[in-house]
């Protein structure tokens, strides 16, 4: 049996031993900003043989997501800053995301709005919602090919102008385990940028301080969260 955060070893490509691995485990032990894949120049607890990729729920982009990491990672080999290296990157998946059939997806080139969007709604939280904001879980795959290829564990429509108002959405892909920290992260982040007028990185970094508190306090969560979906229902 692999020690944690290791799965299994999926794929050897070129020199790099590819691996799912355990993402919550190394959001509340090792790093927090670790999201869907990473390797040794991004992430330095990664051994510079490895690509690592959060095992998930319903795969199918691990291919996008080595052709990224093999441009990110040998840029930045080549002592190239993490965001060119990740602008370059970026431009690689986009272009292999492009080369799918939409068709096959059951999507147009140009769908309509409310088409794309009934796609992207795969369930409605109803826990947590209120008359003013709407929790969905999305289908993440669709979200990046179409809209923003870095999306990943959560966003709202404060951050991604694609969100409709009065949304929150989390990818399909969480762990059930996980799906409330995000939560909680988006919702905090949504109301500081709304009703604090705080930029983005000011919200996200208080985002990410509760999140991690409550990664190791899971105490604390259901009181947290309940908190800040009340106060979502005045924005």
């Amino acid at each position: 049996m692999r020690k944690k955060p290791y799965v299994k070893k999926i794929a050897t490509v070129s020199k790099f031993d590819v691996f799912f691995v355990d993402g919550s485990y190394i959001r509340e032990n090792i790093d927090e900003e670790f999201t869907n894949f990473g390797q040794h120049f991004r992430f330095r607890f990664i051994p510079a043989d490895e690509f690592w990729i959060d095992f998930e729920r319903t795969p199918g982009e691990e291919e996008f997501f080595i052709d990224h990491m093999l441009v990110e990672n040998r840029l930045m080999s080549q002592g190239r800053p993490y965001d060119k290296a990740l602008e370059a990157a970026d431009r690689k998946e986009r272009a292999e995301r492009h080369k799918l059939d939409f068709i096959i997806k059951g999507l147009v080139p140009m769908p309509r709005p409310k088409e794309l969007l009934a796609k992207i709604h795969v369930r409605l939280l109803k826990k947590y919602c209120s008359p003013a904001v709407a929790v969905w879980i999305v289908d993440a795959e669709i979200v990046r090919d179409v809209f923003f290829i870095d999306f990943t564990e959560g966003g709202h429509d404060k951050v991604y102008h694609f969100v409709p108002a009065g949304e929150v959405w989390l990818d399909d892909d969480l762990k059930l385990s996980e799906l409330r920290y995000v939560l909680l992260h988006e919702v905090h982040e949504r109301r500081l940028m709304a009703t604090r007028a705080w930029p983005y990185h000011k919200a996200h970094r208080s985002a990410s301080h509760i999140e991690y508190h409550c990664r190791h306090h899971p105490e604390d969560l259901d009181r947290y969260l309940r908190d800040e979906i009340a106060l979502n229902r005045t924005i």
